[in-house]
């Protein structure tokens, strides 16, 4: 694989690691490519639990796409481009993802940091959909993953201004989960990590359709998918194992099955 992306698996959590630090990480076509094949096999992969997407270095986790790659882009090639489908390939992953947001998450930054079920920050890092700055408007579902995440009154003003954010304001309005001190970014992001590995993969996988899914539907067939969702679970061995070692006072082993 180009070295543009870094995978390392260990314990369940496969940790992809965005490596471009001299151009702060943008996005250009090879690595938009490169994370949707990264994606697409940890998703198949058995061994994975947990999927920790962050960017090289501390100074961005991702600012941007690659402008110089913009400026020659044609209509055709916009309508035909494949980078919305892989932020929405990144949504709808079947494993948990954390953003570990380390510096600069700008553009098609926020928005693949916005994909991710969950997002924690470094306490120096900034955010912002920029795109306007120069002359573009996101693209990459971020007109309407920052509005579901914030609201419409926040999300037009932060993508009509195209003004950047501090990591304390972005979790005042709720576009992050957790601003953590620089230094413990990475120590923060792997407990939860651990924490979410190490529940029934099966039952981790229903929960999380279950609210994404669920965010779109009437209230009734919501509650009608988590019916379902929790009745699946009672077929599992697993269901059984967390019960007995809650009662046995004991670390659950999960299998999956």
């Amino acid at each position: 694989m180009s070295e543009k992306l870094l995978i390392k698996i260990e314990a369940g959590i496969a940790a992809i690691t965005i490596n471009r630090p001299d151009v702060r990480n943008a996005l250009d076509k090879e690595t938009w490519g490169l994370l949707r094949d990264s994606f697409a096999s940890l998703d198949q992969n058995p061994e994975v639990r947990v999927i920790v997407l962050t960017g090289a270095g501390d100074k961005a986790f991702v600012a941007g796409a690659d402008l110089n790659a913009l400026k020659t882009r044609t209509v055709l090639e916009t309508a035909s481009s494949e980078n919305s489908a892989i932020v929405r390939q990144i949504e709808k992953t079947s494993k948990p993802t954390i953003a570990a947001i380390n510096g600069f998450c700008l553009g098609a930054g926020c928005e693949i940091a916005m994909a991710c079920d969950i997002r924690i920050a470094s306490e120096t890092s900034k955010m912002g959909q920029t795109e306007l700055n120069v002359g573009i408007l996101p693209g990459g579902g971020g007109t309407q993953r920052l509005r579901n995440l914030v609201g419409k009154g926040k999300a037009m003003e932060m993508i009509l201004t195209g003004d950047i954010i501090t990591a304390r304001q972005a979790l005042d309005i709720g576009l992050v989960n957790k601003v953590v001190p620089a230094g413990e970014l990475v120590g923060e992001v792997m407990r939860m990590a651990e924490k979410i590995a190490a529940k029934s993969p099966i039952v981790v996988k229903l929960a999380k359709r279950a609210v994404a899914e669920g965010d779109n539907l009437p209230m009734d067939t919501a509650l009608l998918l988590e019916m379902l969702s929790q009745a699946v679970v009672f077929t599992t061995d697993d269901h059984i194992e967390g019960i007995n070692a809650f009662l046995e006072k004991r670390s659950p082993e999960y299998t999956g099955n």
